[in-house]
């Protein structure tokens, strides 16, 4: 029983659960039905819940043939409607197909229009669009045709700047048509063509400044010089308004204008063709004859292509080979003063050029590179000159040449170059030019002493007297009060030579003008020269004269001129000795021999070495009595009244030129004397002095009268006035000191020498 209850329990509860999955399966989507479905056939009433399931839709079939047959009546009515409107609906469709017919008959024409003028909407529309387009082609093309035409004409710089627009400016507007890609792939190429035609024409204007720089040095130097000569017009005359033309005014504003349409031919890629000029017209400035503009170009074109660093050093570099092909002198320039020229306006050309190019450009060229190029050229020009004068032996040549040197030193030194060394060298020159002047006048000489009679030259009247007079100016008062006819004592060859030494010393007056050597320089200039002349060429002549046999000579002649030679030389000595300006009051030390005797000694020394030709017995002669009228002159210049007062250290000083004088009678100035044979003029002032500045009076006193006593040769007269001269100014004196204990002692000791030497005197004149 209880089972059976379950059993129907269990059944209820199925049904229920059945009947729940069928609301379920009626009211769920259709995509949610799966886990409804699902728990149907995981329990174990599959077929009953199939049973529920086909009995619930046979339900729901009768609920629809239920449902169908309540509404038939309406359908059929709605089908009979719908029957009724076909017939009208094909009523309606033919008419539509009539009038569409009609119309397509009728709007053909319309049509046709319509599609005309479509076409041409969007032709017009093409066509302003190809219009927009060519708008902002042509620029880009115009462009191009501008550069093409430029570089046709040669504006290179021009050019460059047209390619720089079309480059940034027009074709990034243009970028996608094919011809502006082509533009583009062509514009290197262009850029590398400027580049090469401009560095063409700065190679040509290379070339013509290298053939044309003895031209443009040839100006400079005009320019020079006339500055120079209106210079010295101006300090001869009152200074009217002038002005001298500064650097400055020497460079010239170039008024080229880089974007020149004409092409340039060689003349015109560097020197303009000028005519020469007269010498009385205006000397066109060296600037004016060089057109710089292609180095201008070139310089800004690679400067612009960022290749300025590369066209420098290409500039230099080339410069520095024209300027060693320049420095090369031509091997026979010394033959012509042409050669020189030549070779001196090429260097100067080539400077003028580089400083020009220096003011005018921003670093092409630089202060450092000049002097480096000037050092250069002034170390070879050096040595060129040095080596090609070395040649010259005509004097009027070295002169010229000297003009020509200052010249070019002065044109240089306006563009501001240091010629120091040029001026230096000059003086290296004036030896040489003194040697050719001194073997030109030995050929004078020699053919004035071979034409002379060696007589007297006779006078007759006056206007004879006054005439020989005006070439020589000979003095003689005995001569003038002689009656005519009366005769000079020399020859014709006296005043000829006397004119000609004018003469020399005239030529190297020359060569000493625009040196910038002071009156000092000049002098000693012209007295080294002309002591050359005289003790030399005249010397050597004069002796060539002298040992030949056939001069008619008499021995009274000789003798005469002998006798004159001596009384000369002795002149001569007392002309040197009246410039001795001694300190007698000087308590110093000297350390040197005076200036005056040293150059005493020069002349003598020179003098003497020329008296080698002449027999050996009047040479001799001479030179004891010149040595010994100088002793005793400068004995009596130590004695005079007029020194009143002397120290010790003013005799120190006399000691010093007496051993100037006892070296060079050592040095035997003249051959054939015997050994200290020269000393013993001296003897006399040695003695004194060294008894005097040895104080060595006991010696003197104690052997005084014995016949080998030291100072045999010192007069105690000659001493005692000497002494006295210095016993007046010991009390100023402290070089004594080593000879006293205080004033008194000394001045005593003074005073005992003194009267010692009086007993001398007295026993030896009783």
């Amino acid at each position: 029983m209880e089972r059976g209850k379950m059993a129907e329990a269990e059944s209820l509860e199925t049904a229920a659960e059945h009947e729940r999955i069928l609301r379920e399966i009626e009211s769920t989507d259709t995509a949610c039905i799966g886990p409804t479905l699902r728990s149907v056939y995981d329990g174990e009433e599959h077929g009953r819940f199939m049973e529920k399931l086909e009995t619930r839709i046979r339900n729901h079939d009768r609920e629809i043939e239920k449902m169908c047959n309540f509404h038939y009546q309406g359908f059929v009515d709605s089908i009979t409607e719908l029957l009724k409107v076909r017939g009208e609906a094909q009523k309606l469709k033919n008419q539509v197909t009539d009038t569409n017919r009609k119309l397509q008959h009728e709007g053909k024409e319309l049509v046709i229009a319509m599609e005309e003028l479509k076409q041409c909407r969007l032709q017009q529309r093409n066509i302003s669009a190809t219009v927009d387009k060519l708008m902002l082609c042509l620029p880009v093309l115009e462009m191009y045709s501008k550069l093409r035409d430029q570089m046709k004409t040669k504006r290179h710089y021009p050019a460059l700047k047209t390619l720089e627009h079309l480059e940034h400016t027009y074709l990034p507007q243009v970028s996608h048509y094919r011809f502006c890609k082509v533009m583009v792939d062509n514009i290197p190429k262009l850029r590398e063509e400027i580049k090469d035609v401009s560095m063409s024409d700065l190679k040509d204007f290379l070339e013509s400044i290298r053939k044309h720089s003895d031209k443009i040095g040839e100006t400079a130097m005009k320019q020079a010089q006339q500055q120079r000569n209106l210079d010295n017009i101006v300090l001869q005359q009152p200074r009217i308004g002038s002005k001298r033309k500064s650097k400055k005014d020497a460079y010239i504003i170039f008024d080229t204008e880089i974007e020149s349409t004409s092409p340039k031919s060689e003349q015109d890629s560097g020197i303009l063709d000028v005519e020469d000029e007269e010498d009385d017209e205006e000397v066109p400035g060296a600037q004016d004859l060089v057109d710089f503009s292609p180095v201008y170009r070139c310089l800004h074109i690679y400067s612009v292509l960022g290749a300025r660093e590369t066209f420098e050093n290409y500039y230099r570099k080339q410069r520095r080979k024209q300027a060693r092909l320049v420095l090369q002198p031509p091997s026979n320039m010394h033959e012509t003063l042409d050669g020189y020229r030549k070779y001196f306006n090429q260097i100067v050309g080539f400077f003028v050029v580089e400083d020009h190019i220096l003011h005018t450009t921003q670093g092409l060229v630089n202060r450092a590179y000049i002097d480096e190029l000037w050092e250069m050229a002034l170390s070879k020009t050096i040595a060129a000159l040095r080596t090609h004068s070395s040649y010259c032996s005509d004097p009027n040549l070295v002169l010229d040449l000297k003009n020509l040197i200052v010249l070019f030193a002065d044109t240089l030194q306006v563009y501001g170059f240091p010629v120091n060394q040029l001026f230096d060298m000059l003086l290296e020159i004036r030896d040489q030019y003194s040697e050719t002047l001194l073997k030109k006048w030995a050929g004078i000489f020699r053919n004035i002493l071979d034409s002379d009679n060696y007589s007297p030259i006779p006078v007759t009247s006056e206007e004879t007297y006054k005439k020989v007079v005006g070439q020589f100016p000979f003095q003689d008062i005995e001569l003038e009060k002689q009656p005519f006819p009366k005769k000079f004592p020399f020859s014709e060859f006296v005043p000829k030579v006397y004119n000609q030494i004018k003469e020399f010393i005239y030529a190297c007056l020359k060569f000493s003008e625009d040196l910038h050597l002071s009156s000092t320089e000049v002098d000693d200039m012209i007295r080294k020269s002309t002591n050359l002349l005289l003790t030399r060429t005249l010397s050597n002549s004069l002796q060539n004269v002298i040992k030949r046999k056939n001069i008619g000579l008499t021995e009274d002649a000789r003798h005469a001129a002998e006798e004159e030679i001596y009384t000369n030389l002795n002149q001569k000595i007392d002309q040197f000795l009246q410039l001795a300006d001694y300190d007698w009051m000087t308590g110093d030390l000297g350390n040197k021999a005076s200036d005056y005797l040293v150059d005493l000694i020069a002349f003598l020394r020179s003098t003497f070495a020329v008296f080698t030709h002449l027999p050996g017995k009047v040479a001799q002669t001479a030179c004891m009595s010149a040595c010994k009228h100088l002793a005793t002159s400068l004995m009596q210049l130590l004695l005079e009244a007029e020194v009143r007062q002397l120290t010790l250290g003013a005799l120190q000083q006399f000691n010093l030129d007496v051993r100037e004088c006892e070296q060079f009678a050592r040095s035997g100035p003249v051959p054939g004397f015997q050994e200290d044979t020269l000393q013993l003029a001296f003897i006399d002032l040695r003695q004194l002095l060294d008894l005097f500045i040895q104080w060595d009076w006991s010696t003197y006193l104690a052997d005084y009268g014995q016949p080998n006593c030291k100072y045999l040769r010192v007069n105690p007269v000659t001493a005692l006035t000497l002494l006295e001269k210095m016993k007046d100014t010991s009390r100023k004196n402290n070089m004594f000191a080593q000879f006293r204990k205080n004033e008194r002692d000394k001045q005593k000791l003074i005073d005992t020498v003194a009267k010692q030497l009086r007993g001398l005197i007295s026993s030896h004149h009783s």
